[in-house]
């Protein structure tokens, strides 16, 4: 792989957000494994050259089942990427989870089906740990930050990712709640597991825009439309704490275990 360093930091999230970079280059980037999502936006935030790709695509067409995940992070790594930023819309699984909220998840649990989840097929064989998937040295800025700006954040979330692109019924939503799990996604895997295999930092942003439908029978269903209220009324919010984060994070990725996942993992 060309590894040419163009970004550093790498952020795959809504559609709006390279607008708010300055001197955008629209790079547009073929993989091994067909075409991204759409093409990757490359600006600068503090001291670090940032590439943002919309992960649904610049017109919010793909939904999430359908997204090349193993082409968007492969593009990140072509680009030079080591650390990378996923801001998502969630649902809340637990009433003290609130809409509006942050939870800056630590673990994830696949509920999906079908997904290309890896790329290691052969001949490499290897099995990079999932353990502690998200990085620690990006969760504890991300969490300062957002206590820095005022806003309201969890410090740790389990998110359980579900296939999409429908809503769970209210029974699914309750066993979940009931697993004590807090946040419920369509996008968090693969992704972030991606990420990790190709020993770059990976960071889930989670952004609480609903109660779930199983919250004991309390909440109404959830629809589309609510979500992207809620999440449009936060997005000053989540712009806030990207660009402040981004800002702090070191330019050199010191000794940091996820730039070592693949090494670590190999038999």
């Amino acid at each position: 792989m060309e590894n040419k360093e163009i970004a550093t930091i790498g952020v795959f999230g809504g559609s709006g957000f390279y607008k708010f970079l300055d001197d955008v280059e629209e790079i547009r980037i073929e993989t091994p494994y067909g075409m991204p999502s759409d093409s990757a936006f490359v600006g600068k935030i503090g001291p670090h050259k940032v590439a943002f790709i919309p992960r649904h695509g610049r017109n919010h067409t793909i939904l999430p089942h359908l997204i090349n995940y193993r082409a968007n992070v492969w593009a990140m790594k072509s680009l030079g990427v080591k650390r990378v930023i996923s801001p998502c819309a969630a649902g809340s699984l637990q009433k003290h989870v609130e809409p509006g909220h942050f939870v800056i998840c630590d673990q994830f649990v696949d509920w999906t089906d079908g997904r290309k989840s890896t790329f290691f097929e052969g001949p490499i064989v290897t099995h990079p740990s999932a353990a502690e998937t998200y990085c620690p040295e990006l969760r504890k800025l991300a969490i300062e930050t957002a206590k820095d700006l005022g806003i309201t954040v969890h410090e740790t979330g389990t998110v359980v990712v579900i296939n999409g692109p429908r809503f769970s019924t209210k029974s699914e939503s309750k066993f979940f709640t009931g697993q004590g799990w807090e946040v419920i996604n369509m996008t968090a895997f693969p992704e972030a597991y991606l990420v990790k295999e190709m020993d770059m930092c990976p960071l889930n942003i989670s952004l609480i825009t609903d109660y779930d439908a199983g919250l004991v029978g309390d909440v109404p269903p959830v629809s589309h439309h609510a979500v992207i209220e809620v999440f449009n009324n936060n997005v000053a919010n989540l712009k806030s704490l990207l660009f402040s984060m981004i800002e702090k994070i070191p330019v050199e990725q010191n000794n940091c275990e996820c730039a070592f996942t693949k090494k670590n993992s190999q038999l």
